[in-house]
């Protein structure tokens, strides 16, 4: 079951990835905007997208760097477009969104290991077994 849902999780990360693409390099009017402001938009918006490409591919800081890669790279190709310009601010934010949303995962992903070996070495009631020889006192 985990091997289907982490597949159907890759395929949505590259319909994402590829989403992402046309509305950084597409119209300006094609880019979804809310009214907080542009830089908000681009931290939310890759904090969104590298926690979901988490899922599929649980190497959260590895995927942080990389998608933070790719919203300076795609911020620098906007200088290409028409109606666009590249923007160092922009890029910034983005980036952070990513590597926030790595941290994050990562955290999420330690404390869930740590709760299994916790849950693993504890006696059932919580507590954890302490005696070398295994025997409950």
């Amino acid at each position: 079951m985990t091997s289907r849902f982490r597949t159907g999780a890759k395929i949505c990360s590259g319909i994402i990835m590829a989403l992402l693409v046309v509305a950084a390099l597409g119209p300006a009017k094609w880019a979804p905007r809310t009214e907080l402001g542009w830089q908000f938009d681009h931290f939310i918006g890759y904090f969104g997208i590298t926690l979901f490409v988490c899922i599929a591919w649980p190497r959260p800081l590895l995927v942080g760097a990389i998608i933070g890669a790719i919203a300076a790279l795609l911020e620098g190709l906007q200088a290409l477009t028409p109606d666009r310009s590249a923007n160092l601010e922009a890029a910034l934010c983005g980036a952070g969104g990513a590597l926030a949303a790595a941290l994050v995962a990562w955290l999420f992903i330690r404390v869930w290991r740590l709760r299994g070996r916790w849950n693993a070495a504890s006696d059932g009631a919580g507590f954890v077994n302490s005696y070398p020889d295994g025997a409950a006192r």
